[in-house]
């Protein structure tokens, strides 16, 4: 074995040398009866100084030459490569994520995967509840020809919270072009075959989660197959969560309320799990009725946030959604969650401050469209209201950014953007394995 270690493609033999000359410098530099031709005192002690400087220096070039000559070892052997990176990430992830908050996030759609990528950053400890409401799209056709739940706001939400190579992310984002998979994504037929492999869409989740590796988990918030209903203030009753939005442009006929069929689908019990550990809860952001309210119509659910001391954030939306909050302000959105809640399941409030370029708002209003900013009513029923800049415009859409809306929890959290000053290296976190309570 010693001989082994001794041949030449090592990558590694020179370093542990090198380090162990480091040993011997740092070694003499401590020595107190170090004399080498009877020299001064004052000389004596820049001797030792020096050796010592020398050493610390020897040292760590050597322990950056182990780090890598082991990655090269490792990629030799290994049948994927791995970096500096990866092992420093991992690192990081040990020594600071999972140390931070148990936090929950509520919604689907692309709210909340754009949410998840930025507060990855914070903690380890997610939990990502996402609606399995959709029935259009890809997800809509793998629903009915294979009977599974739709897959298309878990694969979202499992790729937000993955670490792995980009190329990774680009192939499982990819989306057909041509033929009967016209428009079906790679990642939803993945998430489809591992169902066939597990035997249930949960345990297919869980071995999507750890194939990318991802931080935290992503739970659907149950594993019935329910449609979503919405009822109009005419009376009318419009089935299925693609249908509503284009049958409220249609009529022009608001939202009274939205439910679902069966009514006595239960949520899966490790979202409830989940909800009770929380030291943050975040509803949104998201569509109001197709993507966060789906997840509310389970009086389990909203009698769980209730029960919780954690903290409870809603994070509303930029702009409204046309079809679904056409002429909402900041209290329509959130009078709408507690007349399906009966009450309030939340105390602060997330929402935009930054001006939007007048050409894309523009362009947003001519699809009925309207900014979502913070008003008096909202102050005044309570509610703690955070106003910020988290305005990103990519491509002409207006999304949240995920870095800013991350900081803006941290703050609320910790009471200072923890993410920032960790990087820097100075912080040092309190374990929030102990109840985390506001």
């Amino acid at each position: 074995m010693i001989f082994d270690f001794l041949k030449t493609g090592i990558y590694i033999k020179r370093w542990i040398v090198l380090m162990l000359l480091s040993v011997i410098l740092i070694s003499a530099s401590l020595t107190k009866d170090i004399d080498i031709f009877s020299i001064s005192v004052g000389l004596r002690t820049s001797l030792r100084i020096g050796l010592f400087v020398l050493g610390i220096g020897v040292f760590l070039i050597s322990l950056m030459g182990l780090i890598k000559g082991f990655i090269r070892l490792l990629n030799k052997s290994l049948p994927y490569r791995i970096s500096q990176k990866t092992i420093f990430d991992a690192i990081y992830s040990k020594g600071f994520l999972e140390k931070g908050p148990r936090i929950v996030a509520i919604g689907g759609g692309t709210g909340l995967s754009t949410m998840l990528r930025g507060i990855k950053n914070l903690t380890a400890n997610i939990t990502a509840v996402v609606t399995v409401a959709d029935d259009g799209g890809g997800s809509g056709k793998l629903r009915e020809d294979l009977g599974m739940l739709p897959p298309g706001d878990i694969r979202n939400c499992i790729l937000a919270l993955a670490n792995t190579e980009e190329i990774m992310q680009k192939l499982l984002n990819y989306r057909f072009k041509e033929g009967s998979l016209k428009g079906q994504s790679f990642g939803n037929l993945f998430l489809a075959a591992m169902t066939g492999i597990a035997g249930s869409f949960e345990k297919a989740v869980k071995l999507m989660s750890e194939v990318l590796a991802v931080r935290g988990k992503v739970l659907p918030v149950t594993l019935d197959n329910i449609n979503l209903c919405a009822e109009l203030e005419d009376g009318r009753v419009v089935v299925g969560e693609s249908k509503i939005p284009e049958e409220v442009k249609n009529s022009k006929t608001p939202i009274k309320r939205v439910f679902i069929t069966p009514s006595d689908a239960k949520p899966y019990p490790e979202v409830l799990d989940e909800i009770e550990k929380a030291d943050v809860i975040i509803i949104g952001p998201g569509s109001l009725y197709t993507s966060i309210m789906p997840n509310l119509v389970f009086k389990e659910v909203v009698e769980s946030i209730k029960k919780s001391r954690a903290k409870k954030i809603y994070v509303a939306n930029i702009m409204t959604q046309p079809g679904e909050t056409d002429g909402y302000l900041l209290c329509d959105h959130i009078e709408a969650i507690e007349r399906h809640c009966g009450g309030r399941i939340f105390d602060i409030v997330i929402v935009n401050n930054q001006p939007i370029p007048p050409d894309v708002l523009e362009r947003y209003r001519e699809d009925g469209a309207q900014p979502v900013w913070s008003d008096k009513k909202t102050v005044e029923k309570g509610y703690t209201v955070v106003e910020e800049g988290l305005l990103s415009i990519s491509n002409g859409l207006i999304r949240h950014n995920s870095a800013k809306l991350a900081r803006v929890v941290s703050n609320i959290v910790y009471g200072k953007d923890v993410i920032h000053e960790y990087r820097l290296g100075y912080l040092r976190l309190k374990n929030f394995s102990k109840p985390f309570k506001s």
